[in-house]
């Protein structure tokens, strides 16, 4: 738990001790690529920080179609923060793109943390507003920003997920169709050449 231990640490302020006894109680578990962490309907009990590889949350239209809406690489936490918190049925799926191993954080760890560390519930309200703002720039380039602008904001938020995830998935998460991220893909490449 090397990347969870150090997003406590340096995200939390927790200190090296603090988090040692945290963590004796915790345990990772590794998730095949393909495997489900969530299924639309169940409740999600816990949220999943990525020690390392990578999930993908997503949901599906009337039609079966797949929305993607976040991919969690190392150091991200993904989960459905609707039906943990007001336990009701979800409407995402979260699975594994590559195998991934990840720690489980509920609730009574989240207590615990508020014991160990005074400063837990302001930084933590840090967090969740910054994860709020983003899903808000989100909202706002879906309904008001071009595909490659869309693309251009994908590239900068995950960096490195370019080779790490298939392209029809990316395609997925700007709401455009494999076709046109293509023809985004190649218009970027031959204004970088030209250029």
């Amino acid at each position: 738990m090397k990347r969870f231990s150090v997003f406590l640490e340096d995200k939390l302020g927790l200190t090296t001790s603090q988090v040692e006894d945290l963590l004796l109680s915790k345990q990772t578990k590794t998730i095949n690529k393909g495997d489900f962490l969530l299924e639309q309907g169940q409740i999600c009990s816990h949220s999943f920080f990525v020690e390392e590889g990578l999930l993908r949350m997503y949901a599906l239209n009337n039609d079966g179609k797949e929305h993607v809406v976040q991919f969690s690489p190392e150091n991200w936490i993904a989960g459905d923060r609707g039906s943990i918190y007001f336990n009701e049925p979800s409407n995402y799926f979260i699975d594994a793109i590559e195998e991934t191993t990840v720690v489980f954080i509920d609730q009574p760890f989240l207590d615990q943390l508020a014991l160990v560390s005074p400063d837990f519930r302001t930084k933590n309200e840090f967090l969740l507003h910054n994860h709020i703002r983003h899903q808000q720039k989100r909202i706002q380039l879906l309904l008001g920003a071009t595909a490659e602008e869309r693309y251009l904001d994908f590239i900068q938020l995950y960096p490195n997920l370019l080779l790490r995830v298939p392209q029809w998935m990316i395609a997925s998460y700007l709401g455009i169709t494999p076709e046109s991220l293509s023809r985004i893909r190649k218009a970027l490449a031959d204004k970088n050449f030209a250029g």
